[in-house]
């Protein structure tokens, strides 16, 4: 009987595992202007726009620095690509979470990193 118990427990975990691995992120949640909850830095706004394009300025010692990439969202991985000093960089971020106001997203070192939306 406890070994009926502990598999049914076993079979409800797994696919509660599985619902949650594939439950759709609403991509249009992403667009709009983002900032670190978070950050050291005086200023930092990630702009995610329609047809996969974004944009990340950041304010130092009173200057401004854009710089402009693409982004794909597929499940819950997000693949932003951009041009660093003519270097193309390219990260593979899970996203935790993804609301209207909230995004959490963990590299590929693990480290997590949450953003407000900017309003």
């Amino acid at each position: 009987m406890r070994r009926m118990a502990a598999l049914s427990m076993l079979v409800l975990a797994i696919t509660g595992i599985s619902a949650l691995a594939q439950e759709k992120l609403d991509p249009k949640k992403l667009l709009g202007k983002w900032e670190p909850v978070d950050s050291k830095l005086t200023s930092l706004t990630l702009e995610f726009q329609d047809k996969g394009k974004w944009i990340l300025t950041v304010e130092i010692m009173g200057k401004t620095e854009k710089a402009e990439g693409t982004y794909k969202l597929e499940g819950n991985k997000l693949e932003v690509t951009m041009v660093l000093a003519g270097q193309e960089q390219k990260e593979v971020l899970t996203v935790k979470k993804l609301t209207d106001s909230e995004f959490v997203t963990t590299d590929s070192k693990g480290k997590d990193e949450a953003f407000r939306r900017k309003k």
